[in-house]
């Protein structure tokens, strides 16, 4: 067997469940990675996935345990070592990425501290640390001098963290690296970059590579392999080619069948009649500007999708048009009445009738509070006391597509997807003309993702307009009928989604199309 051939990693019988229920999370796992190869694990929110990459450090979440099976890495079982012998190979022979590194890594270190501590006792001598670290961060395409060492993780954008998060994992030359999600809500443009980084640094180093993930499409570019969890099992395990192209588990038919597919026939639709007019707007912090000359309109009913690179003025620009951002001037008209851009100056009425869903659900919402009074607090200061508070909960939980039981939940009760629907239910229960959705989908697996995109169909068909902030382009063309692309602060194109995704004009648009992992199960494996 040659070295490119040798398993690195080896699972058999991976078993974790849950104290003190004792019910099983994960059941009878068993799969193998060979030396410089990347195995996607793929399926729904609670299906196990995470808890199988924190298994392979021979780590668990709070209230759960490890009950059976193995977990070998070169050799080493790290399943039947005590935890000072697993601390000693955690970095070293099995690394991890997380999904957020902003959380991730240690705000109060400099870059230099956290990179050098990553290389562990003895991995190198010491004179030729900062040479080490210097190298990881040329490979992931950083800087590496002097001055960018100094920095801070928050003076980083979020493509340059997950690098520097990459470059932790890579710097002790592990044998298997377990990414958790590490491209999840960044840009086309970023994540491609992070991707070519990932599978050029496994197969530089020889080291295994475990990719989590909801995202099939990335999951097709990358992965040889692919394993699909369902229910803390594995359904179908195979290469990346034969899975997608012939999936035999009807779980894993379903979960494709989910994807948005990029779609460029997308017919141009009458409008009808303007909603919202945006003329000359600009806007920063402080005297950074951050968007400058904006100009873009909405039609009732209609969904225009704003997208662009991180760092581009999207969410700026959804936040302006809710009120939410105080340094902007332009103009702004709402059903043909000017909308003044301060949302303090706008009266009970303008800001019922304009509504915001963001990004993050487990954020957006109280934990304290049971989901009917997070429904009924912002009815009841835009609209009124109502008569029949229960009917209001009800009517807006059954728009959002969750039954009326669920008023008496609370937050933590809730999956992410249904979180998402509670902020939905929330932002219509005021029965808004607008609504604003930034990044509402970027952290749901397919199927929920698919489920969500009906729902806002249904508003836009009810006639609610959309103003739909995404980094997901394949995701733009089942969603919205118009397109704004920003670079920079700028739109620099416009028009209908149609048009835009066949025939774009700028050269901008081209890159980001070019970079889009467009889902094709037809096309195999990960490129190269």
């Amino acid at each position: 067997m040659t070295e490119s051939e040798e398993t690195v990693l080896a699972v058999e019988g991976l078993t974790v469940i849950g104290r003190p229920s004792d019910v099983t999370i994960v059941g009878d796992v068993s799969l193998t990675v060979r030396r410089g190869e990347i195995l996607g694990l793929v399926g729904e929110s609670g299906s196990g996935k995470t808890t199988v990459g924190l298994a392979l450090l021979a780590h668990r979440k709070r209230a759960t345990e490890i009950t059976g099976g193995r977990v070998e890495v070169s050799g080493r079982e790290l399943t039947a070592l005590d935890e000072r012998g697993v601390r000693a190979l955690r970095g070293r022979a099995v690394a991890y990425i997380p999904q957020s590194p902003a959380s991730a890594l240690n705000p109060a270190l400099r870059l230099r501290v956290q990179l050098r501590e990553a290389l562990h006792d003895g991995a190198v001598p010491p004179e030729g640390a900062d040479a080490r670290v210097r190298e990881v961060l040329r490979e992931v395409a950083l800087p590496d001098d002097a001055a960018f060492l100094r920095r801070y993780p928050h003076q980083l954008s979020g493509g340059q963290q997950q690098r520097v998060a990459i470059a932790m994992a890579f710097v002790g030359r592990p044998d298997v690296v377990v990414m958790d999600e590490p491209t999840t809500g960044l840009d086309v443009t970023t994540q491609a970059h992070v991707l070519d980084t990932v599978r050029r640094m496994t197969r530089d180093y020889g080291t295994a590579g475990i990719y989590i993930s909801h995202d099939m499409a990335v999951v097709a570019r990358l992965a040889d392999s692919v394993a699909v969890m369902y229910r803390g099992g594995l359904v179908e395990h195979g290469p990346t080619a034969r899975v997608l192209a012939s999936p035999r588990h009807e779980y894993t038919r379903a979960l494709l069948a989910a994807v948005p597919r990029m779609r460029t026939d997308v017919p141009e639709a009458e409008r009808d009649g303007e909603l919202l007019r945006v003329s000359g707007l600009s806007a920063g912090y402080g005297r950074t500007r951050v968007l400058e000359g904006i100009d873009l309109s909405v039609a009732r009913g209609e969904c225009t999708a704003l997208v662009g690179e991180s760092g581009s003025g999207k969410t700026t620009l959804a936040r302006t048009v809710a009120g939410l951002h105080r340094g902007a001037a332009g103009e702004v008209l709402f059903d043909g009445a000017p909308l003044p851009l301060p949302g303090r100056r706008r009266t009970a009425e303008q800001r019922r009738r304009v509504q915001y869903v963001f990004q993050n659900p487990y954020e957006a919402l109280n934990p304290r509070k049971r989901v009917r009074d997070l429904v009924l607090g912002p009815y009841t200061h835009l609209v009124g006391r109502p008569a029949d508070p229960d009917g209001v909960v009800s009517l807006a939980l059954e728009r959002a597509a969750l039954p009326a039981s669920y008023a008496d939940r609370f937050p933590e009760q809730l999956s992410g997807g249904e979180r998402q629907r509670v902020c939905i239910a929330r932002a219509v229960a005021t029965g808004p003309d607008l609504l604003v959705c930034d990044e509402v989908t970027s952290a749901l697996d397919v199927s929920v993702q698919a489920e969500i995109v009906a729902l806002l169909r249904g508003l836009q068909d009810e006639g609610m307009a959309l103003l739909f902030v995404t980094h997901d382009i394949a995701l733009v063309s089942n969603i919205a009928q118009r397109v704004a692309v920003l670079e920079q602060g700028r739109i620099v194109e416009y028009g209908p989604v149609g048009r835009v995704m066949s025939e774009p004009d700028h050269a901008y648009t081209r890159a980001l199309l070019a970079d889009t992992p467009d889902f094709a199960p037809e096309a195999g494996a990960a490129a190269g």
